[in-house]
């Protein structure tokens, strides 16, 4: 059963740079740059018919292309020991659209509601052990980060494998959004 998501791929010279800069933690493990995208909507393991039938639903969104703009960094959890460094997102009412569209047509196909509030972020590196006055002093002295502006044109499903090493990421089928 193919285990799928959806999601937005940040230019190259970007993915880049945010990989660097998950290696600037002790007890960090950067994700690889080939691997560095924003999730809209983590779906999990469907059948193949399941499958199908979102990669046809995903065809009926007819939405305008949009910038992004990734600004500042953080960790979830929150409040606890962080296993997660991120790069945020600047606002964007055009992304939070596209999510929502996405969320409604999978409801559709017969897919759970997601319950969890949508928190758009990057993952750049997962945290073990990692010394909370170095993850305060990165996250202090990146607070001021921000990206050239990218134009966001496509979105793509992707499905994922889980390997030793990580998940292996392959797209399913691209989308165009209208320029």
């Amino acid at each position: 059963m193919p285990r799928l998501f959806v999601a937005i791929d940040i230019p190259e010279a970007l993915c880049t740079f945010l990989h660097t800069m998950g290696r600037g933690i002790p007890g960090a493990k950067p994700v690889d740059a080939a691997q560095i995208h924003l999730t809209l909507r983590f779906i999990g393991e469907v059948d193949g018919g399941m499958a199908k039938d979102i990669k046809e639903a995903l065809n009926d969104i007819h939405l305008p292309a949009f910038p992004l703009t990734v600004c500042g960094f953080g960790h979830f959890p929150p409040r606890k020991a962080p296993r997660v460094l991120w790069a945020g997102l600047a606002p964007s009412k055009e992304l939070l659209h596209l999510r929502n569209r996405i969320e409604r047509l999978l409801v559709a196909c017969g897919l759970a509601a997601e319950q969890r509030k949508f928190s758009p972020h990057i993952t750049i590196a997962r945290l073990k052990n990692s010394p909370l006055k170095r993850i305060g002093e990165f996250l202090a002295g990146n607070a001021l980060f921000r990206s050239e502006e990218f134009q966001v044109s496509t979105f793509v499903l992707y499905s994922s494998r889980l390997l030793k090493n990580g998940a292996a990421h392959t797209a399913e089928r691209s989308y165009p959004l209208n320029n």
